[in-house]
């Protein structure tokens, strides 16, 4: 059983751009890639998985691995108020993740249309 998370551990776990970011991205989209990730936005593989596996210790994220892919998803057993405040930040902020959705949604090679994503 994972810790009970604080407002002070999620804000710290989101309180870095890229980490707030992706995981609006993820709470918009269900379920990422780490190619997906870096193409939205634009940074390096090493620099995403860093930041994911911070999201992972905080219980933030949690991945599965399909194939080759490994997918990152918002962890299931957050509390209520921690995906209520997630969506509410996505709609309240669509014009500051509006980049990083339309690189995405232009993204080639998709997992699952004959990607090659690791």
């Amino acid at each position: 059983m994972i810790e009970p998370l604080t407002p002070d551990m999620v804000f710290k776990c989101l309180s870095d751009e890229i980490r707030a970011r992706m995981t609006l991205l993820i709470t918009h989209k269900g379920e990422l890639c780490v190619c997906e990730l870096t193409t939205a936005l634009e940074q390096s593989q090493p620099k995403i998985s860093r930041h994911l596996s911070q999201l992972r210790s905080c219980a933030i994220l949690e991945d599965r691995r399909q194939g080759q892919w490994v997918y990152y998803r918002l962890h299931p057993h957050l509390p209520d108020w921690v995906h209520e405040m997630l969506q509410v930040v996505l709609n309240a902020n669509e014009k500051w993740l509006s980049g990083d959705a339309d690189r995405l949604e232009r993204m080639r090679d998709r997992p699952g249309r004959a990607a090659v994503c690791g």
